[in-house]
């Protein structure tokens, strides 16, 4: 099957993170796989399926990705990490969506749904540790608040959860600060009568540094084989990258000394050139920061980025990569022979980070799936 691009999604590496980051966990430990933003570019809906049967729960960033998940018959669980709206409840309590509750008011219309549709619904309560983002404030006027939430009829508290702002930093005091002020909200709670069944902290690098799991751990970036900084230890876990992002050469030409390339004429040949066509441009995610700076690999060489990133092509310069002709394989993220492009590498010279640039990947890139080194299936998004 032929692709103008596609981003190459290995399950087999998927499974690998899974079970080296499970075999970190206690036993009963339960381990939530995050796949928002599609699962970090790599596909939501697929990896959900994949994954089913060994993550706990899927965590998502907002409605809209849960109720994808939930119309392609995901039976685990999905919790909302972000804020939701009241005017959504509908659909929370429709489709048995967990969400974020830290507020009455919140919670009260939620009441409010869930006794409408005749249905009970669980809820995580979240709290502010540290990143003065969402979440109750970890104080007795807060606590007060949930025991009143929960005495609200047709919801239940399930969860508690924080996160993390500073746990992927070689200083870790400001994260332990975070962990302290959590366990002291669960005694607040504790106090008050109230026991979480599911109390959750940990995010990938939470998961890598720490050896307190509490009674579940939230697995993001790791599972996709990406470190959540460069300042981690790598050495903690084992772990394999999963997208790589390939293309073609589209078109080969030679050009002359003096001979301008793509808009603006930022680049001028000094001598005669051979000029390849790649059919990516930012429209597909791939940055236009890149221009006269990015390289890619063709049969194994590195070929360097000339002129500007357009929005759908951009030129590169194979005057001295051998075999290169029309078709050929280019790789902007992964692999090829001994010569790799890791997502960090690309990432770092677009002034971004790993985080950041699978999720950029657009929507007309076809995700393409593959186990045991085996093509599985595609998914495009167009049609």
């Amino acid at each position: 099957m032929y692709f103008r691009t596609q981003a190459k999604i290995d399950l087999d590496a998927v499974e690998y993170n899974y079970n080296n980051t499970r075999a970190k966990l206690p036993q009963g430990c339960k381990l939530l796989g995050v796949i928002k933003a599609d699962a970090y570019g790599h596909g939501a809906v697929e990896l959900a399926k994949f994954l089913q049967g060994k993550c706990d729960f899927f965590g998502v960033a907002c409605i809209e990705e849960a109720v994808e998940l939930k119309k392609a018959d995901i039976k685990t669980p999905v919790l909302i990490l972000g804020y939701v709206a009241p005017a959504f409840y509908d659909l929370v309590v429709k489709y048995d969506i967990r969400i974020p509750v830290f507020s009455y008011d919140t919670a009260k219309a939620l009441s409010d749904e869930a006794v409408k549709q005749g249905k009970t619904v669980l809820f995580h309560f979240c709290i502010d540790t540290g990143m003065s983002r969402i979440g109750f404030q970890v104080n007795e006027e807060s606590a007060d608040v949930c025991k009143k939430i929960c005495a609200l009829p047709n919801i239940e508290a399930e969860g508690l959860f924080s996160h993390f702002a500073t746990a992927d930093e070689t200083d870790l005091t400001k994260a332990l600060a975070q962990r302290e002020k959590y366990k002291a909200f669960v005694e607040m709670l504790e106090n008050r009568g109230i026991q979480i069944p599911i109390k959750h902290l940990n995010n990938s690098a939470g998961i890598m540094n720490f050896d307190e799991y509490f009674d579940m751990c939230r697995m993001g970036i790791i599972l996709y084989g990406l470190y959540p900084s460069e300042e981690v230890d790598k050495s903690l876990l084992d772990i394999k990258p999963v997208m790589s992002w390939l293309t073609h050469i589209s078109h080969i030409k030679t050009l002359e000394a003096g001979r301008e390339v793509s808009y603006g004429g930022t680049f001028k040949t000094t001598e005669p050139r051979v000029i390849a066509t790649i059919p990516v441009g930012y429209a597909d995610g791939y940055p236009r920061c890149l221009s006269n700076k990015g390289r890619v690999i063709i049969n194994g060489q590195y070929a360097p980025i000339v002129g500007r990133v357009c929005m759908d092509q951009f030129m590169v310069d194979v005057t001295d990569v051998d075999g290169a002709e029309l078709d050929s394989t280019v790789t902007l993220v992964g692999k090829d022979g001994d010569a790799e492009l890791s997502m960090e590498e690309v990432s770092n010279s677009a002034y971004s980070f790993n985080y950041e640039l699978p999720c950029r990947v657009a929507r007309r890139v076809p995700r393409t799936y593959y186990k045991d080194g085996k093509f599985v299936k595609a998914t495009n998004y167009m049609y």
